[in-house]
């Protein structure tokens, strides 16, 4: 089984390569799902230990919001969609927006707003896998999606709880969004994907590089 201190530079090369991908493809998906133009900074890409996750991100007290899926099939993977607070906020206007126009509620429940943010993160991981399944000439199901809104500390110990059972190394995806009709601040968006312990030996099988 593979651990975080095998990998050579070619392979780590390779993943990163499918990370910058599926992120493309999901910046793509959530441009048709707002009916707007995103432009997006070269994502910048990881694979740490699922343990050293809050080393890699800000404030451990950040309030952030959290989509969680589940994926079973060729590559399974679990795949966590993680931005502030402010930044889902923004999404979830955008998405209402183009769904409601002028018809909107002033006064968004918080239910509906999850439902838009579940909407969003479903989106964005769907084709990120999507992308890598193609490029795997793999097939997948995934998970209803959950959606959770605690400080960023307390996301990373469930993620590192519970999907630390199934892997113990993550895939960190961040990137920034400048979404057509948002204004002049960028979206930030981070993917965390933690590959099944056999996921990766596929992976890197697939691409020709073990």
């Amino acid at each position: 089984m593979l651990d975080l201190g095998s990998f050579n530079s070619l392979q780590l090369d390779a993943i990163r390569e499918m990370g910058n991908i599926g992120t493309g493809n999901a910046a793509t998906a959530l441009s048709k799902l707002l009916s707007c133009m995103i432009d997006m900074d070269v994502p910048k890409v990881k694979l740490v230990s699922i343990y050293d996750l809050a080393q890699h991100y800000g404030e451990p007290d950040e309030q952030v919001a959290a989509v969680f899926v589940r994926s079973t099939g060729g590559f399974a993977c679990s795949l966590i969609f993680i931005q502030n607070e402010e930044d889902a906020r923004l999404m979830v206007e955008l998405l209402l927006k183009q769904q409601f126009g002028d018809a909107l509620p002033q006064d968004l429940s918080q239910e509906l707003r999850d439902s838009a943010l579940s909407e969003v993160g479903n989106i964005i991981l769907s084709s990120f896998l999507n992308a890598i399944n193609i490029l795997l000439g793999t097939q997948h199901q995934i998970s209803v999606p959950g959606v959770a809104h605690d400080m960023l500390s307390s996301i990373l110990d469930v993620v590192a709880s519970i999907f630390g059972q199934m892997g113990e190394m993550a895939l960190m995806v961040n990137t920034e969004l400048r979404v057509e009709g948002a204004g002049d601040s960028a979206i930030s968006g981070n993917i965390i994907m933690v590959p099944d312990p056999d996921a990766l030996e596929i992976l890197l099988r697939k691409l020709k590089v073990l």
